[in-house]
């Protein structure tokens, strides 16, 4: 487990900061930008959550979401030549598009694209839905340029489906939908 003792260290005052492995890097490297990006995400996340029913399952599904959150930017932030490392595994993946499965059964089908919006529950997770589509992109860029373990990329991906799912359950399972209307109609 963690223990922090001190929040500052002072380590990053000149601009650069640390990797596991104690690689150190320009706060400015793509690197660094892939992983602020998750941890946004995870804050929208929980920006989202804050609305939820505490007792619901949307709520404990984005509680486990925020814990695979921090995993994954622990694995970003491992190289992956260090033996041993938290990653993310595919069981991840699995249990997200069994998540997205279970909220769709009761949803109506879509006939259009769908706005973001409606309650202020879904309104937030169509929020975190595009930040984390920015993250996936963010890490998809810097993918090019080092090796990364492959779950981390299907993981971002499954969670914006994830999210959007979830963001048209709090719409009344789609009900409450504002959908796309093309040229105004």
């Amino acid at each position: 487990m963690v223990k922090l003792t001190k929040i500052y260290t002072r380590t990053g005052d000149n601009g650069e900061t640390g990797l596991v492995g104690g690689t150190r890097k320009k706060k400015s490297d793509l690197h660094f930008s892939a992983i602020g990006d998750v941890d946004e995400a995870n804050a929208a996340i929980g920006f989202a959550s804050a609305v939820l029913n505490k007792s619901s399952t949307a709520f404990e599904v984005l509680q486990q979401v925020q814990n695979d959150l921090f995993d994954l930017g622990a694995d970003l932030a491992t190289p992956t030549n260090i033996d041993g490392a938290l990653r993310i595994e595919a069981n991840a993946i699995v249990w997200l598009e069994q998540a997205i499965d279970q909220l769709g059964e009761n949803l109506e089908p879509l006939t259009s694209f769908v706005l973001p919006g409606g309650k202020e529950g879904a309104a937030r997770l169509h929020l975190a839905r595009t930040i984390v589509r920015r993250a996936e992109r963010t890490v998809a860029t810097f993918a090019e340029a080092q090796p990364l373990n492959p779950e981390i990329l299907k993981y971002l991906n499954r969670l914006s489906d994830m999210l959007f799912q979830m963001a048209r359950v709090q719409n009344q399972d789609g009900k409450l939908d504002i959908l796309w209307k093309p040229g105004g109609e």
